[in-house]
């Protein structure tokens, strides 16, 4: 009997360049780094999937985060509301910003602090993201961390 964990998993990310937005260097970095994270330990087991690995393709769809699933027995899209998302992601970023600012100037308690907050919103984000996939895709933790990552990574219209 095969692993779960080893059977449902993600064996490549495409993010449909199009939608990316404009990132600094330490957001296309973040990007990557999560990219690369993803691939290296993910749990992903969309509905009606019995055997992985799958590849995943994101991209914005009308306002809406499509994502794009195919593996040896499936073939699926999954398109998401993205208004949920507004308002972690919005406070997000303006952490994100705060955070990296506060790495080039200030001291290492307000780095932490700001880490911490951080780190708080993105679990946020990430819980989120696996409750708008219940009954599409299953996921640890981890996995919608770094998927959470790569959605703030989109283009935001509006």
């Amino acid at each position: 009997m095969t692993d779960d964990r080893s059977t449902h998993r993600l064996e490549s990310i495409e993010i449909d360049e199009q939608s990316l937005g404009a990132a600094s260097r330490d957001q296309d970095q973040e990007r990557q780094v999560a990219i690369f994270d993803l691939l290296e330990s993910n749990f992903f087991q969309p509905s009606g999937g019995t055997e992985g690995p799958y590849r995943l393709k994101i991209a914005l769809i009308e306002n809406r985060l499509a994502m794009h699933i195919a593996g040896p027995d499936l073939d699926q899209t999954h398109l998401l509301s993205l208004s949920p998302f507004r308002g972690v992601i919005k406070d997000y970023f303006m952490i994100c910003e705060s955070y990296y600012a506060a790495i080039r100037n200030s001291t290492p308690s307000q780095i932490e602090a700001l880490d911490m907050g951080r780190r708080g919103l993105h679990n946020d984000g990430s819980t989120l993201l696996q409750a708008r996939l219940e009954g599409k895709v299953k996921t640890d933790l981890d996995t919608a961390r770094r998927l959470f990552t790569l959605i703030c990574a989109l283009h935001w219209r509006g």
